[in-house]
């Protein structure tokens, strides 16, 4: 594993949990980037996301602007942005607006199959020098038939009212998955064996 400071330009929990159960060492920078993007392919939507976060976080760090939020930062580090949504039958479910968003999502998502993207955008920065590597990873996700006491009962645990697609896999949301077909870890909110080998090649690059 290549030995590099990764900067995560979200806060997510569950992607800080990834990140070091894999061991790297990483700091956290939020980016403050606008999320708003007009209508367009779920693949496409995250990659572009996760490189404007990516590189939000990446300028305020060479201009300077948070230096004493990033502890020891070397020459050589990698900014990570990153961003998942789920896609039902084309339509991307982001993170639900309110209670009811939050309930219709699930309902839609009962007794269906659908899509969860996770795009990454890696900024390489080595002195002045920089390269950047931008994917996504997609993974199938079929839900069992989910009743209306079900969806109640789990939005009184507040679980999904912060997650793309209103659920949780590694919380009791993932009580309602039948199976999936991809990575696991990209449905939880980063790719994680995806980013490893991407991150090794962009650094070997050099």
């Amino acid at each position: 594993m290549t030995n590099i400071k990764i900067i995560l330009a979200s806060g997510s929990p569950r992607r800080k949990e990834l990140l070091a159960q894999a061991g790297y060492d990483f700091d956290v920078c939020p980016s403050l980037s606008d999320e708003d993007l007009e209508p367009m392919a779920p693949s496409e939507y995250v990659m572009l996301l996760a490189k404007k976060k990516a590189d939000e976080v990446c300028n305020r760090i060479i201009a300077q602007d948070v230096v004493r939020r990033v502890k020891k930062l070397p020459e050589r580090f990698v900014v990570l942005g990153a961003d998942t949504v789920v896609s039902l039958n084309g339509r991307i479910l982001g993170k639900p607006y309110d209670y009811d968003d939050a309930y219709n999502t699930l309902n839609s998502l009962s007794d269906q199959t659908h899509q969860v993207y996770t795009g990454v955008c890696l900024i390489y920065v080595n002195g002045r020098a920089k390269s950047s590597s931008s994917f996504y990873e997609k993974t199938d996700v079929t839900f069992y038939p989910v009743s209306h006491d079900e969806i109640i009962q789990y939005l009184a645990t507040n679980e999904p009212f912060d997650k793309a697609g209103s659920y949780g896999i590694q919380g009791k949301g993932g009580l309602f998955v039948k199976g999936i077909d991809g990575d696991y870890n990209n449905v939880v909110g980063l790719p994680l064996a995806r980013v490893y080998h991407e991150l090794e090649e962009l650094v070997s690059e050099e």
